[in-house]
């Protein structure tokens, strides 16, 4: 390229580029607050949420990952932290002894209960903060609308 020229970064990849700048900046501040206020992992919270919102309080480790945007082993190391902590508990599925579900306790409920409005409250600051943001404004603008 010559030294005239300039290197127009394509709408896809500038669009992109926008969204994982918001999505490490918001990310990080969740994190954060979740770790600081509730002594929990934001991937854990993640993991707590999808499984107090699914029906019985359970769901197959696959699903899981699947959800929370885990790979298999991800989720298994993910799982047993939730355990040792009495957050959750596994169980085996009565029609596939192979499947293996994971299931919320009590304690897990009351934590995610707990660390929920610290997360939304976060979030919204975190949008609020990046829409001010020349680069992301438009962005968080469209994700809001």
């Amino acid at each position: 390229m010559s030294a005239g020229a300039t290197s127009a970064i394509p709408v896809d990849a500038k669009t992109w580029d926008g969204v994982v700048t918001l999505h490490g900046r918001v990310e990080h501040l969740l994190a954060r607050a979740l770790q600081r206020r509730h002594g929990i992992g934001l991937s854990e919270f993640r993991a707590l949420c999808r499984l107090s919102n699914a029906g019985d309080g359970e769901l197959r480790m696959q699903e899981l990952a699947d959800l929370i945007g885990l790979n298999q082993s991800s989720v298994s190391r993910l799982v047993a932290r939730l355990e040792d902590a009495g957050l959750t508990r596994r169980d085996m599925c009565p029609k596939d002894r192979r499947g293996v579900y994971t299931v919320i306790t009590e304690e897990g409920r009351a934590l995610q209960e707990k660390a929920a409005p610290t997360y939304q409250a976060t979030l919204t600051e975190a949008l609020d903060a990046a829409s001010s943001d020349p680069g992301l404004g438009p962005l968080v603008a469209l994700l809001r609308s």
